[in-house]
């Protein structure tokens, strides 16, 4: 009788221990499935208030996808950075886990970031690397194709300077270096593919110059401030991606207080070789970024930028979608930051 017990006993024991093993496998698995907290943030290449304002739906949109995906999000903070390189900082250090940051950026900062995917964007009416067809063909406008890359243009606006420069250009004379050096330049942070990167490389390749050489640069915060400077006349060039214009369009007249329109008022003196379009990218460090997380929000913003209503909440970029990007589309990047490097030391 008392062997009958004992074994008895060590049974239910062992059952119990199973059982709670059991249990515990099922916690884990539900936890790995709960996002407590993911941190979202884009870079201010738009001005950040608008940013915040049109993004806001994306936290609703993107919990219902991800659950979809099979996690629970339990919370999305979205933000926008101070600077580009903020971004690249915050994504290094793990305190933001997605990144909305342009491809110079991830390269800058691959050691800390994955990319994931790359965006889609409808194609301008007008594409040259010749300014006098920008010039001729404006304005440009959306159309229907698909676009992986973009241009930096260099703009001159309407002070005196802008368009003795615009007038030399559209007579079919090569701009010297004295003209360029004799301007006032807005330009972005350093690590801006269209607002610095590529119109460091135009100046390198035609003048054998670059930005770090010009007399006078002024490091605009957003391109709504650098419009801004160009409309009032405090700049002569503005350097940023090639639809600017088209982002900017309304506010020329109805903020920055010119009375003809950006159109008749700018005209391109130089473009940019191609730039790869903008990244989703997602932290090395961050707590919640495993294998499987990552493939389910490449799903869930590949869904967004497939429906409508996704579509008007990526348009504060211009973007029109989103296709999985790998780390060697980036490779033309990592030769023009290896070169604007080598260019800064010597």
């Amino acid at each position: 009788m008392k062997k009958t017990t004992f074994l008895l006993a060590c049974v239910l024991a062992l059952a119990t221990l199973v059982g709670c093993g059991n249990n515990k496998k099922e916690v884990s698995s539900v936890d790995e499935n709960v996002i407590e907290d993911l941190k979202i943030q884009f870079v201010p290449s738009r001005d950040p208030k608008e940013i915040t304002t049109q993004t806001e739906p994306l936290k609703a949109i993107l919990k219902t996808e991800l659950a979809n995906e099979g996690y629970d999000v339990k919370n999305i903070d979205i933000s926008v950075g101070t600077s580009f390189e903020s971004t690249g900082e915050a994504l290094t250090a793990g305190t933001v886990d997605v990144g909305f940051i342009p491809g110079s950026t991830y390269i800058l900062y691959e050691d800390g970031s994955d990319v994931l995917l790359t965006a889609t964007r409808n194609a301008l009416s007008t594409d040259s690397d010749d300014p006098i067809f920008w010039n001729k063909n404006k304005p440009s406008k959306f159309i229907e194709d698909q676009a992986t890359y973009y241009r930096t243009l260099i703009l001159a606006g309407p002070s005196e300077q802008g368009q003795k420069l615009a007038a030399k250009v559209n007579n079919g004379e090569k701009l010297t270096w004295e003209d360029l050096d004799n301007a006032k330049w807005s330009v972005m942070g350093s690590s801006s593919p269209a607002g610095y990167i590529y119109p460091y490389l135009w100046l390198q390749n035609g003048y054998e110059k670059g930005i770090t050489d010009l007399k006078t640069t002024v490091q605009s915060d957003s391109y709504a401030s650098a419009a801004a400077r160009l409309a009032s006349g405090q700049v002569d060039i503005v350097v940023g991606y090639s639809d600017l214009r088209l982002d900017y369009e309304d506010q020329w007249t109805e903020e920055f207080g010119r009375d003809a329109s950006i159109w008749d008022e700018t005209n391109v003196i130089g473009v940019s070789d191609k730039i790869y379009n903008d990244t989703i990218s997602v932290s090395k460090n961050s707590k919640v970024m495993t294998d499987d997380f990552k493939k389910a929000l490449s799903n869930a913003f590949i869904n967004i930028g497939n429906s409508e209503e996704g579509k008007e909440i990526i348009a504060i970029y211009n973007h029109n979608g989103y296709q999985e990007a790998h780390s060697e589309d980036y490779d033309s990047e990592r030769d023009a930051q290896k070169l604007l490097k080598e260019l800064k030391n010597n």
